[in-house]
């Protein structure tokens, strides 16, 4: 039996935490994909899942071999594409979807040198807030930042991270006062992002450590844009990925609010549905996202 299949057919019933979707994802029967399973768990001589009638774990020998595994075909992929870019030239069209405003200042230009790099692969690019469903709508990969990524079906890859800040109108600091201490925010109009913040908590690092505090305002929204642009006009203090207002701040519409406080922030995945039969334009492309991060984070 192919062990780099078994570790492929392992990880995605660890991840779904499910036999029967693994081997619906996968277009298997369920029992092929418990024989592969087992095949795995007796070559290693180590149990890998914890099966009930209701329910799928990983034993610790499971979880170091999902981190491992992973990182074996991320390795075994990356061989695979150059050995296939060797004989033939990716392209074709792929459809991403981005968060809005990192898609506007930062997928855009990455786009753009790519496509000088590899001319005949095409990019259809899609608004994608964090639940948008990748499969349903036939994207090839959508770019995710949040702090964790809730849909364990999906095959997920950290690209990097990007630093928060909290910020204001000069406007609503001179007619409300600068908060001093984080328990100040309690006191202000706070603009709040309800898909990374569902439950008002902001969370920071500061000099006690990681704290939270629950805050409330005049404004909520689904995206940032909206709560940015309420900032710039003064109705309250937001939180924001620095690439969102890294202009507004060097032009000195919007201030640094408890510099000494720094909100935790925020990790950027690549995700699609499976790793199985993933285009080589798509693999292409994951690759020099990987370098590009890299690269920015060096």
């Amino acid at each position: 039996m192919d062990k780099l299949r078994a570790i492929e057919i392992f990880a995605e019933v660890a991840r779904g935490r499910s036999f029967s979707a693994a081997a619906d994802r996968l277009g298997m029967a369920r029992g092929n994909v418990t024989k592969h399973v087992k095949w795995l768990e007796a070559s290693l001589g180590a149990q890998l899942l914890t099966r009930t009638t209701k329910s799928v774990s990983l034993t610790d020998a499971g979880t170091f071999m999902l981190e491992g595994g992973q990182d074996l075909l991320h390795r075994f992929d990356e061989v695979e594409a150059a050995v296939r870019g060797a004989v033939s030239a990716p392209k074709g069209l792929i459809r991403i979807g981005t968060p809005p405003s990192f898609g506007a200042t930062h997928l855009v230009p990455l786009i753009t040198a790519f496509s000088g790099l590899n001319p005949s692969i095409q990019f259809a690019v899609h608004l994608d807030d964090g639940r948008l469903d990748i499969a349903g709508e036939s994207l090839d990969l959508s770019l995710r930042i949040a702090p964790s990524l809730k849909d364990t079906s999906l095959v997920a890859q950290k690209l990097g991270s990007v630093p928060q800040l909290l910020v204001a109108s000069t406007a609503y600091l001179k007619a409300r006062g600068k908060p001093k201490i984080l328990t100040d925010l309690l006191q202000h109009d706070c603009l709040v992002n309800a898909l990374k913040s569902p439950t008002n908590f902001w969370r920071f690092n500061g000099p006690e450590g990681e704290v939270s505090l629950r805050v409330k305002g005049s404004m909520r929204a689904n995206f940032g844009e909206p709560l940015r642009h309420a900032a710039l006009l003064g109705q309250g203090i937001s939180m924001h990925p620095y690439y969102m207002l890294e202009r507004d701040i060097s032009e000195k519409r919007l201030s640094v609010v408890l510099p000494g406080y720094q909100p935790i922030g925020l990790d950027i995945y690549a995700v699609y549905p499976s790793r199985r039969n993933l285009p080589g334009r798509v693999r292409l492309f994951l690759e020099f996202l990987r370098e590009r991060f890299q690269d920015t984070a060096r």
